[in-house]
């Protein structure tokens, strides 16, 4: 059974830092590459970063670049991302994907940045 369990959401200040975990089962991690998205009230998902299958290679949102950090330990079949000098607009529901030959989603996890 596939499963991909995000974590490490929650409240936390403008300026202040949190790492979202996923972690994957039921299918070959370490084969695919992998995706943070973000989906805030009222807008469309967008693209966060993601991470080859290796880890060698990352890729970011233009708007994130510096301050967000993609990586990966397929030892462990779980992806993170590293945000730091958090906004308000970063408050979002944050999903983890994988995809290869599939295209696996997981739930979500609620980010919010407020004082």
């Amino acid at each position: 059974q596939v499963q991909v369990v995000e974590s490490g959401g929650g409240l936390v200040q403008p300026g202040g830092s949190l790492r979202l975990s996923c972690t994957a089962s039921g299918f070959t991690f370490s084969s695919y590459r992998m995706s943070w998205y973000r989906q805030a009230p009222g807008k469309e998902r967008e693209l966060v970063a993601s991470i080859t299958k290796d880890g060698r290679t990352t890729s970011y949102a233009d708007s994130l670049k510096g301050r967000f950090t993609i990586s990966r330990d397929n030892a462990k079949n779980t992806v993170y991302l590293q945000m730091n000098s958090l906004k308000p607009e970063d408050t979002a529901v944050y999903y983890c994907r994988a995809l290869w030959v599939k295209d696996y989603w997981g739930q979500g996890t609620q980010v919010t940045v407020s004082s």
